[in-house]
């Protein structure tokens, strides 16, 4: 009897310390292995993703001791890691990959919904322009495969036809043809991709914004102070944003340079002519700076939320190694996130280098912690439309193979981080090639890669 009440007390008192002796142990364990993964996040080392796969597995056995929720570690684990499929009781159909990735394709007016069955981002879809025997096509070519391709009938008044069929196992065909420009647009948004035909609807909406927008004959001054409308392609559009222009580096920091070229006098010419071109449309638009003075990055983002501005857009030109200097050409627009491909950390760690030097680890972990997921995903958009539209400014000039198509990064720059509203970092093109480098230089390319810029900021917010 004495024996099974000693039991008893064991169980009662030195049970429950035993536990949180192991449970303290645990989460050591668990907080100290996850300042190692960020850390692997935003190494520069080669090893970086096996790091990140280790840690990703401590974190899931540490967690799971604890009874925290680690789906999104093993998301992360089955992305990086092919080998690796773990099941999870609470949901298996968000890891484990379905046999068809698009859940369905649905229209509504002018608009094509198309939504998968996980996450994607701008590689899962290619938009192709062309005009043949006198009909234009908009052909919109999506990563994955769905099981009622076939079947589906799409059919939207003002198109002449439009065809969706599964070109391959996993890519299927969206191909609009109609006699006049249809003007199509697309949105990627979580696990959806919106196809939006704009032609069908714009004399419409114009008629009707201009009635809106008529001034009455009492007081013609007022209301046209009140509104602004911009006039293009017969749609009309209020714009009451603040934009700031950041010319990269200046002064005392050249940035890249080539003979007598310097990144930093190229970079403010074209920010002028941004500046311009915005104003034109109907914008606010700030600098900042005007003139070759070295102004701090941190100093930049905290100009644009002082002004409390709606777009942060840093201009840059690119350089390379000399050993691929001839090779290396291309613009690129960047939007602030924790970097994955080595291109976009080299890029990022020659943009940084002007602040960075001086960051010790907890400055460079606080890039993770200050990031806004609402934040990162519109200046994905917002970087998208503006790659999209300087591609075709200057290919309409120089050639499709003259100007090579960098496409859209996320990058870990110091100069984007603290900044309050969508901000992007675009390399105009590099410095260091020998075509591109004195072509960059020209107020012919300054101008176009302007008219392209202005041309996405105006877009991104027709779309948004």
């Amino acid at each position: 009897m004495n024996y099974l009440f000693k039991i008893f007390l064991i169980f009662i008192f030195v049970a429950p310390n035993c536990y949180s002796l192991g449970n303290s142990y645990y989460q050591k364990k668990y907080d100290a292995t996850k300042k190692l993964y960020l850390g692997a996040i935003i190494s520069n080392k080669k090893n970086h993703k096996q790091k990140e796969i280790e840690y990703l597995k401590k974190l899931i056995l540490y967690g799971d001791k604890l009874r925290i929720n680690t789906i999104k570690y093993k998301r992360e684990l089955n992305r990086l890691d092919d080998k690796t499929v773990l099941k999870n009781k609470v949901n298996v159909k968000s890891i484990l990959k379905p046999k068809y990735s698009i859940k369905s394709v649905k229209q509504y007016k002018h608009t094509i919904t198309i939504e998968f069955n996980h996450k994607i981002d701008t590689k899962y879809i290619d938009f192709v322009e062309k005009k043949e025997k006198g009909f234009y096509f908009d052909n919109f070519y999506i990563k994955g495969n769905y099981k009622y391709a076939n079947p589906t009938k799409l059919k939207m008044k003002g198109v002449y036809k439009i065809q969706i069929y599964q070109k391959k196992k996993n890519l299927l065909v969206i191909s609009f043809k109609n006699k006049k420009n249809l003007k199509t647009i697309y949105i990627i948004n979580k696990n959806q991709i919106i196809i939006k035909v704009l032609a069908g609807f714009t004399k419409q909406h114009s008629k009707t914004y201009k009635k809106r927008a008529k001034p009455k004959k009492s007081k013609p001054k007022t209301i046209k102070q009140k509104v602004k409308v911009i006039q293009n392609n017969d749609i009309f559009y209020p714009f009451k944003k603040t934009i700031v222009i950041d010319a990269g580096h200046g002064g005392k920091d050249s940035g890249a340079t080539n003979k007598k070229r310097y990144e930093k006098n190229i970079v403010l010419k074209i920010a002028k002519y941004l500046k311009q071109d915005l104003q034109k449309m109907g914008f606010k638009v700030y600098l900042t700076r005007s003139k070759d003075i070295y102004v701090k990055l941190s100093h930049r983002t905290r100009f644009a939320n002082k002004r409390k501005a709606d777009m942060f857009i840093s201009i840059h030109a690119n350089a390379a190694r000399k050993a691929r200097a001839k090779k290396a050409h291309g613009v690129e627009t960047y939007f602030l996130s924790p970097a994955r491909s080595e291109r976009a950390k080299r890029v990022a760690a020659l943009e940084n280098k002007g602040d960075m030097s001086k960051m010790g680890w907890s400055s460079k972990n606080s890039l993770l912690t200050i990031l806004n997921r609402a934040k990162i995903t519109a200046a994905n958009k917002m970087a998208i439309d503006v790659q999209k539209n300087m591609l075709y400014k200057l290919r309409k000039t120089y050639g499709k193979k003259a100007i090579r198509d960098g496409g859209v990064r996320e990058g870990p720059f110091w100069v984007l981080v603290g900044a309050q509203m969508p901000s992007i970092l675009v390399e105009v093109g590099y410095i260091s090639h020998p075509k591109e480098g004195y072509r960059i230089s020209t107020r012919r390319y300054q101008k176009l890669i302007s008219k392209g810029i202005s041309e996405g900021v105006k877009s991104y917010f027709i779309k948004n």
